[in-house]
């Protein structure tokens, strides 16, 4: 394995490098037109891309080890067959970290996956009534809007008005109220009852858990 960094003012090659296998750890080789390939990221920057003089540096274990130059940095991480890693590029100067980057671009993956498996996706849920609705109805409807508002979900309660129905919007606004009012326990007005042709709908929200 090769692992590279940039050479110094008075070298006369663009990088000098660490090669492993044959050779120890800590024999410096000169290479004439190596080239490398970092782990591309927008966040982080490692090894070669890391272009400052020096850094202050932190072990892979979390021990401080001080201010050294970004040449040492670099000889310590590939010694360990790790990876320099910029932490905090905008302090004075920027803090670097040896670590595997490898593992904890995988580990910061599964980390994000995991979060996002236990996020909750909000559901709007539809519950239709009527004009005429009678009261075994109505009740049963309370119930499934009480059931989707305990799992988070938002519920959008509409009224579809036929034919001549459109003259009684008043009574569409009652049972919204009536309805709005059984489910007060559970859930809270978020958008109130509104005419959009000719259905009136309103939006309850999830109340907070307690």
């Amino acid at each position: 394995m090769v692992n590279s960094f940039p050479a110094g003012p008075g070298d006369r090659c663009g990088v000098w490098s660490i090669v492993r296998g044959r050779v120890k750890p800590s024999t410096l080789c000169y290479i004439k037109n190596w080239r490398c390939f970092a782990i591309a990221t927008k966040e982080l920057q490692i090894n070669e891309e890391i272009r400052d003089k020096e850094v202050r540096l932190i072990g892979e274990g979390g021990e401080q080890l001080g201010i050294v130059s970004t040449r040492n940095a670099m000889e310590m991480a590939l010694e360990k067959n790790l990876d320099l890693v910029k932490i905090a590029p905008q302090a004075a100067p920027p803090v670097c970290r040896i670590m595997d980057y490898g593992k904890y671009r995988f580990e910061q993956a599964k980390r994000d996956k995991e979060a996002r498996k236990n996020q909750k996706v909000t559901e709007i849920k539809e519950i239709r009534l009527s004009l005429n609705i009678e009261t075994h109805d109505f009740e049963t409807k309370v119930g499934h809007a009480k059931r989707f508002l305990t799992s988070g979900d938002k519920v959008k309660v509409s009224i579809r008005f036929r034919g001549r129905e459109m003259a009684h919007a008043n009574l569409g606004n009652d049972i919204m109220k009536r309805f709005a009012e059984a489910c007060a326990e559970f859930g809270s007005v978020e958008r109130v009852p509104k005419l959009e042709g000719r259905s009136m709908i309103m939006f309850l929200n999830a109340k907070p858990a307690k």
